[in-house]
């Protein structure tokens, strides 16, 4: 069909530079290892932090939840798609997070999306972090407000930013709790601290917090004793939770307003009583079971100084996100491919969803990893890195 040439001529570039890849599909459940194309190997690719995908207090809660309300809800929240199930948990999780009220979303791209662009008008002004995950951009893109990018965890810039905002309604700080890229965390303690001086609100993105971070994982607002002093705070349930979705904890009064205002919520139907029933799962985990979360930074130690010592730069990573940073976007995905050759599946990152010239492998540890195959994988590391001469 005639129409798309362009797209096409943009796909075969990609080609040529060695930056297209395909999709691909896995043949075995989330875990530490995975089978692709009949081969098992280590995964060091997945959100999975915690290994609750495969939980068994999450699937039984699933089944039963399918077997009690079927499938899906038919409807969206605001219509018929409400059930008892839904506020329950946005209950319990708006306890576990220490704010008035939550609300879950679709997903938690969608979450951004709904927040940033109902609550802020050509009368405020949102000022954003310049390495902020593509949905917070995207959400702001959506608004008629003013937009201000501060240098990537720079307070010296965000001040600067807030004194140049002092006339606006409302002033609203956006921000990672960490990076998604580089595995750092935002220094909250000092957002707060100018936010509270310039009277501006803050919004954090705890995706890659939530269940990593802070008492029992409630992210980086908790991690550094902020609670009660960050307004909004937005995380997903399909990373550390393990399923699928995303919520904001934050004010009543804000939860009410996104009901009626909020976009993706009005418009996406609710989640299925299996996803409801175990995120809720989840929760009771993080709770019961903290052994996950201190395996899971274990691992974490152990996988960064070994990457360390065979001497790649693993960046400015605090988290278990721990980049090994390469530059080239191609030789980018040749290492990914050199390392699935040795047994290991770690996807290159490049541009557009990192810089230019800043390709890395992103790996994740989990809590299922156990040290041997933690250690099996630092050898692929550095059978891979000589084939390239990287090391």
């Amino acid at each position: 069909m005639k129409g798309f040439e362009y797209l096409q001529e943009e796909l075969d570039q990609m080609k040529e530079e060695g930056t297209f890849r395909e999709l691909i599909p896995l043949e075995s459940p989330q875990g530490s290892k995975v089978s692709i194309k009949g081969k098992e190997v280590i995964q060091l690719s997945s959100n999975n932090y915690l290994g609750l995908t495969s939980h068994p207090r999450l699937k039984d809660a699933a089944v039963k939840a399918v077997e009690e309300y079927g499938v899906g809800t038919g409807s969206v929240r605001t219509i018929a798609g409400t059930l008892a199930m839904h506020e329950a948990f946005e209950e319990k999780l708006a306890a576990f997070k220490h704010t008035e009220a939550a609300l879950v979303f679709q997903s938690g791209f969608t979450t951004n999306q709904g927040v940033l662009s109902s609550m802020l008008t050509d009368k405020d002004v949102v000022i954003s972090d310049e390495l902020n995950h593509a949905s917070i951009i995207d959400g702001i893109r959506l608004t008629k407000c003013a937009k201000k990018i501060y240098k990537h965890v720079d307070m010296k810039s965000l001040q600067e930013k807030l004194e140049e905002s002092k006339e606006y309604r409302t002033k609203l700080i956006v921000t990672d709790g960490v990076f998604s890229m580089d595995g750092n965390i935002a220094p909250l303690p000092e957002i707060v601290e100018l936010a509270e001086q310039y009277g501006a609100l803050i919004m954090v993105d705890d995706a890659h917090a939530s269940g990593v971070l802070g008492e029992n994982g409630r992210g980086t607002v908790n991690h550094f004793g902020l609670d009660g002093r960050v307004h909004i705070q937005v995380g997903t349930l399909s990373k550390a939770i393990g399923v699928l979705g995303g919520y904001v904890a934050t004010t009543k009064t804000l939860k009410e307003y996104l009901i009626h205002k909020g976009r993706p919520f009005l418009f996406s139907t609710s989640h299925p009583p299996a996803v409801t029933a175990a995120c809720d799962a989840a929760i009771d985990v993080l709770l019961e079971e903290p052994e996950l979360m201190q395996k899971l930074w274990d691992n974490r130690a152990f996988f960064k100084e070994g990457l360390e010592n065979l001497g790649f730069d693993t960046g400015i990573s605090e988290t278990p996100i721990t980049p090994v940073l390469i530059g080239d976007d191609a030789v980018t995905h040749q290492f990914s491919d050199e390392l699935f050759k040795e047994g290991v599946f770690a996807q290159g990152i490049v541009f557009p969803t990192v810089p230019k010239g800043k390709g890395r492998i992103r790996t994740i540890v989990t809590a299922e990893h156990s040290k041997e195959e933690l250690q099996e994988a630092l050898q692929a590391f550095e059978r891979a890195g000589n084939t390239l001469n990287l090391l």
